[in-house]
């Protein structure tokens, strides 16, 4: 039975004073360290089936058509958003994957300028909800309004219906407002009254959770959770990239126009061609092992002293191979490697994965879990 190596560590001191910061995650395992020296530049031609199959080969010539309006994208992004790198390109995977995603991260790291400089930048309609203990459903979904002069009802639709939203400290609003998003979420649609609404296409939720100040906050329940595709942890930007800041939005009116350079119509082609992206049979046992050992790591040989008290929902396995399939759309590539699997796995995994009271005494944290299960599963 292998334990992971960074089990082994000194319990911290109990007098150890409290430093409010994001868990740390534990150091990312590269396909590199499982490939000869030698063959390294083979790792991704190892995946690359298009020369066997023509259906492939149709595949990676319409991602590269499709894919054009990335780079753009990503350089209008960069003209307002210093670093920040993970955060724009997990937005625009969980935009083209048409997944949700959680945020948490302290205030002031740009990330409802990203969400809404990502707006811009497609065309799109945008939305900010901010969260607080008084908010009723009815200022989320919409309303129905009554007219007194010819006693009919009439619809007031809600922030909802636009195509991208912030959630902004969504823990903030009790539970009975948190699950207004639900169906918002997972059907795309409102009721009101009798009535079902769609809602716009592309539609893409982003939440933020605050993780200071957690007095009079509501936890999400774990349904609304699991519904989120990724949960990202936002951190500080480095020295560089702070002075890059502090030159770029150190004045009265800070330049933040962008460039309109793809549609929403390209959005809803280059989810298309997401779903038709290869996923070798090796990958999907690779996310498929992934997931079942967040429940039960005995039969993989992985020992990790009873610190998950549960594992992930089926959602991850769809979730990892979506997510896993836009990193690879992003790359310009027509297949997916195991390394596309290993970058989403903690973003996909960490907020699935509920510890147990034994890891949370000795400073475990979810992304510890995913860390000793990528280390102790074999990369195909």
């Amino acid at each position: 039975m292998k334990t992971p190596s960074f089990w082994n560590k000194p319990s911290p001191s109990a007098e150890a004073p409290y430093v409010p910061a994001p868990p740390q995650v534990a150091p990312d395992f590269s396909a590199e360290k499982y490939t000869v020296p030698s063959a390294r530049g083979s790792v991704l031609r190892q995946w690359d089936r298009s020369g066997e199959n023509p259906s492939i080969r149709e595949v990676q010539d319409h991602v590269q058509k499709a894919s054009t309006w990335v780079q753009p994208l990503q350089q209008q992004m960069a003209r307002v958003i210093v670093g920040q790198e993970q955060l724009i390109d997990r937005l625009m995977v969980g935009l083209i994957s048409n997944g949700h995603i959680l945020l948490e991260g302290v205030p002031g790291l740009a990330k409802t300028l990203a969400l809404k400089t990502l707006s811009s930048a497609i065309g799109l309609h945008f939305q900010r909800l901010q969260f607080t203990p008084d908010m009723l459903p009815a200022d989320i979904v919409g309303t129905m309004i009554y007219n007194p002069r010819d006693g009919t009802f009439s619809t007031k639709h809600g922030p909802v219906f636009a195509n991208l939203i912030l959630a902004d400290e969504i823990n903030r609003a009790p539970a009975k407002v948190q699950s207004a998003l639900l169906e918002a979420m997972q059907e795309r649609q409102v009721t009101l009254g009798d009535e079902t609404y769609k809602l716009p296409d592309p539609f893409l939720v982003l939440a933020t959770q605050n993780p200071l100040e957690q007095e009079g906050t509501y936890p999400l329940p774990e349904a609304q959770v699991d519904r989120f595709m990724m949960k990202v942890i936002v951190g500080y930007p480095n020295r560089a990239e702070e002075r890059a800041i502090l030159d770029a939005m150190a004045v009265t009116e800070p330049s933040l126009d962008v460039q309109s350079v793809v549609t929403g119509e390209d959005i809803i082609n280059a989810r298309r061609v997401v779903s038709s992206i290869y996923v070798d049979d090796k990958v999907k046992d690779y996310i498929v092992d992934i997931v079942l050992a967040t429940r039960d790591p005995k039969p993989y040989g992985i020992d990790l002293n009873g610190y998950v008290q549960w594992g992930a929902s089926p959602r991850a396995t769809i979730g990892l191979t979506l997510a896993a399939r836009a990193h690879a759309f992003l790359q310009g590539r027509g297949y997916v490697t195991p390394q596309d699997v290993k970058d989403l796995a903690y973003d996909v995994l960490r907020h699935r994965i509920a510890v147990s009271y034994e890891a949370e005494a000795e400073n475990i944290a979810s992304e510890n879990i995913v860390a000793g299960i990528l280390e102790g599963l074999p990369v195909p």
